[in-house]
């Protein structure tokens, strides 16, 4: 029989399980058909910025390594982190400060943190649920149905629904699912990426966009880079989802810290460095697309078209089996577009499974209301807040549906979240490690600073520099930016009434006071 935590939560995860259930969430083989469309469309100045895709997933991914060597360190240093995750990381590091003024800043500095995350945690499953919506129409196209948007709207929800009531009974079965669907894409996105480079150099006549290797994988333009970085950012995500699930780790100590490194070396290090280099690669003059511009008609072709399209990936699919493997595109298109449903599946199960830890905690610790704080008897998981994770995310699902421009805003204020986190854990780390005998330099100083300075540059990029781009980016990064605004003065309105409820001081440390006193 498992053993069962203090909180009530089964441990029934392995190093397996919690490497899998990260490996899920960083899905390769989904966001490389939801996202190539949007980096390819991405300007800077009027012109596109995807000649430097694949320098802008390196940038993204060395940011992601410095953030997660910062939580592995965390994980290490406090393995009793349970579900808390970042965070119980910021009120640990406060507490064990020699100094008695640290400990006042306990509980704000877990709050702030914790309530941040959910502008992550809470939008990002919404993203899933959106990509899952267009891709669903995509599939029906091929079979010549066309989904009306109320039906799209229908089709998120309910998808948000099915995939709320596989996490409802727990992670155990939920891992199992997601062993299943990282193999199937891991196979798909091989598949695919062998099928990119063997069409490369089958065919020469064809004028291709980079050159060379060189020219897909080094810069062009150092601002194009930290532009495509804020889109590629989404596609890393996760790994550190594996601190949320301490509480359900055998063994958390020695496998959490790995899980993080695992999981982001395996999907971001390998998965989506070959299939994103493969597919830049493939870009030629036979992808191409129809636009329509001032009432005229034209053809184009390259990046260009990657951005007119709906499913740029499943159009280079088709291009490959029309030309090289007998006319068999459409078969092709359709097998690539199911796995990639597939993976989003997990990904979304992934989602509702780790966002909603923290909220437990909290929820645990009454710094949000208590009903999500609560276990279900059989499953012993959060069930209340799994079921308001669901309806949020069909929600945002069904917002995100209605067009490219609702889309990006959740987006942008995922990342934006995001950044914060990332950027914050990374400062908790040389707080915590200040005055302890184990601090190093270069891990416990140099390598968190440099992520927290990554984060604060990435953070600026998705702001100013989606504001000073005007048109709809402009308008879409106001309305996400707004979107935070509100989140945040929500947040210190709940924080300053339910203090004066709960009769505690916002200066004072929290659930773990009593540890630090004497």
């Amino acid at each position: 029989m498992a053993a069962v935590e203090q909180d009530g939560m089964k441990r029934t995860l392995s190093l397996t399980g919690l490497t899998i259930n990260a490996m899920a969430l960083i899905a390769p083989g989904a966001f490389l058909w939801t996202t190539f469309q949007s980096q390819a469309l991405q300007a800077n100045g009027g012109r596109t910025t995807a000649p430097d895709m694949v320098p802008g997933l390196l940038f993204a991914l060395l940011l992601a390594f410095l953030t997660a060597w910062s939580y592995s360190e965390l994980s290490d240093l406090y393995p009793n982190a349970g579900a808390g995750s970042s965070y119980y990381f910021a009120e640990a590091a406060f507490l064990e400060r020699e100094e008695a003024f640290h400990y006042r800043f306990a509980r704000l500095a877990r709050f702030v943190v914790g309530w941040i995350s959910h502008l992550y945690y809470w939008i990002y499953p919404g993203i899933m649920v959106a990509f899952t919506g267009t891709l669903a129409v995509y599939i029906l196209g091929l079979f010549g149905i066309t989904l009306t948007t109320p039906s799209e709207m229908a089709a998120a929800v309910l998808f948000a629904a099915i995939t709320g009531l596989i996490a409802f009974r727990g992670i155990s079965g939920s891992t199992m699912t997601a062993i299943v669907i990282n193999v199937v894409q891991l196979t798909a996105l091989v598949a695919f990426s062998v099928l990119a480079i063997a069409f490369r150099f089958t065919h020469p006549e064809l004028s291709y966009v980079h050159h060379d290797l060189a020219s897909v994988v080094l810069p062009h333009s150092a601002m194009n880079v930290l532009f495509q970085g804020t889109i590629a950012i989404l596609l890393l995500v996760g790994f550190e989802s594996v601190t949320a699930l301490g509480a359900e780790a055998v063994n958390p100590r020695r496998d959490i810290r790995r899980a993080v490194l695992l999981s982001l070396a395996i999907q971001g290090g390998f998965a989506y460095v070959l299939e994103y280099v493969s597919a830049n690669l493939f870009v030629n003059s036979a992808v191409t697309a129809q636009v329509t511009t001032a009432g005229r008609t034209s053809t184009v072709s390259g990046y260009a078209a990657a951005a007119a399209s709906g499913a740029p990936i499943g159009d280079m699919v088709r291009l490959i089996g029309d030309r090289m493997l007998g006319g068999t595109g459409p078969v092709l298109a359709l097998v690539l577009a199911v796995t990639v449903l597939v993976a989003l599946v997990g990904t979304t199960l992934a989602c509702l499974n780790t966002g909603v830890r923290i909220t437990y905690v909290m929820g645990r610790d009454r710094e949000v209301p208590g009903i999500l704080g609560l276990l279900h008897g059989r499953y012993a998981t959060p069930h209340y807040g799994i079921l308001a994770l669901a309806a949020a995310s069909a929600v945002l699902g069904a917002y995100g549906v209605l067009g490219a421009d609702n889309l990006l805003q959740i987006i942008l204020a995922s990342n934006v979240g995001t950044f914060l986190v990332y950027g914050m854990t990374n400062a908790i780390v040389v707080i915590a490690f200040w005055h302890r005998a184990e601090r190093h330099v270069l891990k416990h100083v140099v390598v968190p600073v440099l992520g927290l300075l990554a984060n604060l540059a990435m953070l600026g990029a998705v702001v100013f520099l989606s504001l000073a781009s005007g048109g709809s980016t402009q308008t879409d990064t106001l309305v996400a930016v707004g979107i935070v605004v509100v989140w945040v003065a929500l947040g210190a309105g709940w924080l300053v009434a339910n203090s004066r409820v709960s009769r505690r001081s916002l200066l004072v440390p929290g659930v773990a006071d009593q540890r630090a006193q004497p």
